[in-house]
C-alpha cells in the first residue's frame, strides 16, 4: 500500500487556487455531505469547536471519497495534540496563534519524525493504514502540510521569518483575531485591518509562500483572491445551516 499524496500541499505549492469550507459542527455526516460539494479542502476545527479526537477520526474517514483534502486545526501549538491528529490520518494541519519563527519551528518539528523533528513513532496507526504502508515513518514527512496562523500585529511583524521556516507550507490570516489585535475587535473590514491583510498577500508573494484566509462574504472572498490569497475558506457548515434555516423560517413567518 502506497503513502497517500497530499493533493492540497502540492496544489498550493504550485500556486493553484484552493477553495475551502470551515467545519465546526463536529459531525461526520455533515462532513461527508460537504465533501461531495466540490471544495478543494475542508477545515476540521478543534480550537473553537467541541471536537474531540474520536469525532475527528470519523470525520477524516467520512471525506475519503470526496473532492476535498481534510485539514485539522489543533486547539493549540502542542506537540502531543499534533501527534495524535497525525496518527489518526491527517496529513495537513493548521496551527493557531503562531507569533514568531521559533513557534513556527516548534509546529513543524511536531509533525516530523526524527531526525527532522520530534514526532513520536508508531507504525500501526491509521496514518500508516494500520501497518500496511511500507516505510511510512521514512516517507511520511514529505506529504505532511503545515499551515500556521498569523493573527496578531506581532505575527505580522515577524511574517517573513515565520514564512521562511523550513517546513511551513503556508500562512493563514485569521481576520477576527487580527482585527482585535489592531484594536478593531469585531470589525475586520476596518481600513487599517484590510490594508494589513492586503499587505500580507504582497509580502508572501515576494517570497513565494502561499497565503490563506477565511472569507464567508462573497465580495470579500473575491477581493482576497484578487489580492493573491491562494487557499480561501468561503464559509462554514455552521453558517450555511444557520442562514439556510433562518431564511426558510422567515419566508413563512411573514
Amino acid at each position: 500500500m502506497e503513502l497517500q499524496r497530499n493533493e492540497f500541499k502540492h496544489a498550493i505549492a504550485s500556486g493553484k487556487l484552493q477553495i475551502g469550507l470551515w467545519n465546526s459542527l463536529c459531525s461526520n455526516i455533515v462532513t461527508e455531505i460537504v465533501a461531495y460539494s466540490g471544495f478543494d479542502w475542508l477545515l476540521l476545527d478543534t480550537e473553537h469547536s467541541p471536537n474531540e479526537l474520536p469525532a475527528v477520526m470519523s470525520q477524516l474517514q467520512s471525506v475519503q471519497r470526496g473532492t476535498a483534502t481534510p485539514i485539522v486545526r489543533p486547539a493549540w501549538n502542542d506537540t502531543v495534540l499534533i501527534k495524535r491528529i497525525l496518527d489518526i490520518g491527517a496529513q495537513s494541519i493548521l496551527v493557531p496563534f503562531v507569533q514568531n519563527a521559533e513557534e513556527a519551528k516548534r509546529a513543524v518539528a511536531a509533525t516530523r519524525y526524527p531526525p527532522e523533528g520530534v514526532r513520536g513513532i508508531t507504525t500501526s496507526g491509521r496514518a500508516a493504514r494500520y501497518g500496511r504502508i511500507k516505510d511510512y515513518v521514512k516517507n511520511a514527512n514529505a506529504e505532511i502540510c503545515v499551515l500556521v496562523q498569523a493573527e496578531t500585529r506581532e505575527a505580522l511583524d515577524n511574517l517573513e521569518a515565520i514564512a521562511n521556516v523550513d517546513g511551513v507550507d503556508g500562512i493563514f490570516v485569521g481576520p477576527a483575531d487580527l482585527s482585535a489585535s489592531f484594536g478593531q475587535i469585531g470589525n475586520p473590514q476596518h481600513p487599517e485591518v484590510q490594508k494589513a491583510i492586503e499587505d500580507v498577500a504582497k509580502r508572501l508573494k515576494k517570497i513565494g509562500k502561499p497565503a490563506g484566509i477565511l472569507a464567508p462574504v462573497e465580495e470579500e472572498a473575491r477581493r482576497y483572491i484578487e489580492w493573491g490569497y491562494t487557499f480561501v475558506a468561503l464559509g462554514s457548515d455552521l453558517g450555511l445551516l444557520a442562514k439556510g434555516a433562518d431564511t426558510l423560517a422567515a419566508k413563512f413567518k411573514k
